[in-house]
């Protein structure tokens, strides 16, 4: 195929899919199908006719995709409120992964007839969660979940890749390897882990250093750093024995936590590449796949995705959370939503590199599984959370002309405050409020009008004031904008 018409191809797919995902928020379909649908219609055995069946190149492309994904997952953890939920989302990631595994493992013995150990790789592949799609659907119908639902399940899908990725690779060396016994896999679970944290905190606080103090002259080329030092994160934990999805992983919280220049502009820069990465990454894996392969195995696969959400992922979820205070809504909630995403799939390219037998049912396996994951559990998600009365509404967030980068050279914070109708400062000018001295009103906005303020602007009920200040300051302005007139 000429260079000219691959780049045609190319080009045609990131289009469709970008339009396609508009389709994906209108009808609360996941995202992660609409992309996948088009890899298979513009495959081999779809409308576009393109043949594609390199397992090696899919699996290649899969996992640099994943490194910037998991990366921008990471960046965009909000870790005041992660924090709350680290140890229920650390034993998830961790056990409730392991047992997934061990659960699915059965039963794929028991279904498809396979060895226990290869019941086990098939176990492992499926064993991880993709949150983004439920937060696609849940923002896509303007719903939110009740805390500590979101962070919980944000934190646990973006750190429970690791888990997947050992416990599939660790099995794969047990039936390629003669005689290798099972606990071998306890020491190097603590080396893989172990190394590939360090390695993410390390070189979190090496690229927060370098961004620091690296005084460039193009805004432009401090994504172009992190990238690269993302790149080296994952390669230097994987040559060291590490687990390089963890350390990319623990480098992006970070970079999250920390305060330096830019950062605003490259956590949306890594935000608009991680979508190309999965829209590249689901296209690739869907033109992998050949429908006419999956019809043989949709009764087994059919039967195991139902053993996956009724079964395994509840017992899972309740197994780990025991210890914490979490209710039995909340727990049915978080077991509903486990749904499976692109590094199952990514995962069931692996056997094929090792020479596993039957790695092609692995495949077709893992690929009707998630698909019929998403598609059972994703679009029953928004009843489901009423049904559990766990659904908040979601609030219109306003979008200001002006931005603000907080920084460790500045003690303060861009914030919206909201006047009350009955507030005190309703009809009063900015001047006779009494704001503190570090306290900037920047900006007001009234009907969806934005207005420039000075001292002499008049203050109304139902404004939201633009306000930039430190903590105490803004504590004190809240307090005098939201006191009512019947308090005085």
């Amino acid at each position: 195929m000429a260079f000219e018409i691959i780049l045609l191809w190319f080009a045609v797919l990131m289009f469709v899919s970008v339009l396609a995902s508009k389709l994906s928020g209108r009808f609360a379909v996941p995202v992660l199908l609409v992309f996948l649908a088009i890899g298979i219609l513009a495959g081999s055995e779809g409308i576009g006719r393109i043949y594609f069946d390199n397992a090696p190149l899919a699996r290649s492309i899969g996992i640099i995709a994943l490194i910037f994904i998991i990366f921008s997952g990471g960046l965009d953890t909000n870790w005041g409120d992660t924090k709350s939920v680290i140890w229920p989302g650390i034993i998830l990631s961790t056990l409730g992964v392991l047992f997934t595994a061990i659960i699915m493992g059965f039963f794929a013995v028991l279904v498809l007839k396979f060895t226990v150990f290869e019941g086990m790789l098939l176990g492992s592949i499926v064993s991880s969660t993709d949150a983004a799609a439920v937060f696609a659907i849940l923002r896509s119908k303007r719903i939110n979940l009740k805390k500590p639902l979101e962070p919980l399940l944000e934190f646990e899908s973006g750190s429970n890749d690791p888990m997947a990725v050992f416990l599939t690779l660790g099995f794969i060396s047990i039936l390629t390897v003669k005689n290798m016994p099972v606990l071998s896999l306890v020491p190097r679970f603590v080396l893989d882990m172990g190394i590939g944290a360090l390695a993410g905190y390390i070189m979190s606080r090496l690229i927060v250093f370098f961004i620091r103090r690296l005084k460039l002259d193009y805004e432009g080329l401090y994504p172009v750093i992190t990238i690269s030092l993302v790149l080296f994160t994952y390669t230097v934990a994987v040559l060291l024995k590490g687990n390089g999805i963890l350390a990319v992983y623990i480098a992006g919280l970070g970079l999250g936590k920390a305060d330096f220049q830019h950062k605003r502009s490259i956590m949306k820069f890594h935000d608009g590449l991680a979508w190309i990465c999965q829209i590249i990454m689901f296209v690739t894996l869907g033109l992998l796949v050949f429908p006419s392969h999956l019809a043989p195995l949709m009764g087994a696969g059919l039967l195991l995705t139902l053993l996956l959400m009724i079964v395994a992922r509840p017992i899972s979820v309740f197994l780990c959370l025991l210890p914490f205070g979490i209710s039995l809504r909340k727990k049915t909630m978080i077991s509903w939503v486990g749904l499976r995403g692109a590094v199952p799939i990514i995962l069931a390219t692996f056997p094929y590199m090792a020479g596993i037998a039957q790695a092609d049912v692995y495949f077709n396996i893992v690929f009707f599984v998630v698909i019929a994951s998403v598609f059972i559990q994703g679009t029953s998600i928004p009843a489901v959370s009423k049904l559990l009365k766990l659904d908040l509404p979601m609030g219109n967030k306003k979008n200001y002309p002006i931005e603000f980068e907080k920084t460790a050279a500045i003690d303060a914070e861009m914030t919206d405050l909201i006047v009350p109708y009955n507030s005190v400062a309703d009809g009063k000018m900015i001047r006779n409020l009494d704001v503190p001295e570090r306290c900037l009103i920047v900006l007001i906005s009234r009907n969806d009008i934005f207005i420039i303020p000075s001292g002499n602007s008049v203050i109304g009920g139902g404004d939201v004031l633009l306000v930039l200040a430190n903590k105490p300051d803004l504590s004190i302005l809240r307090q005098r904008i939201t006191r009512l007139k019947e308090e005085e």
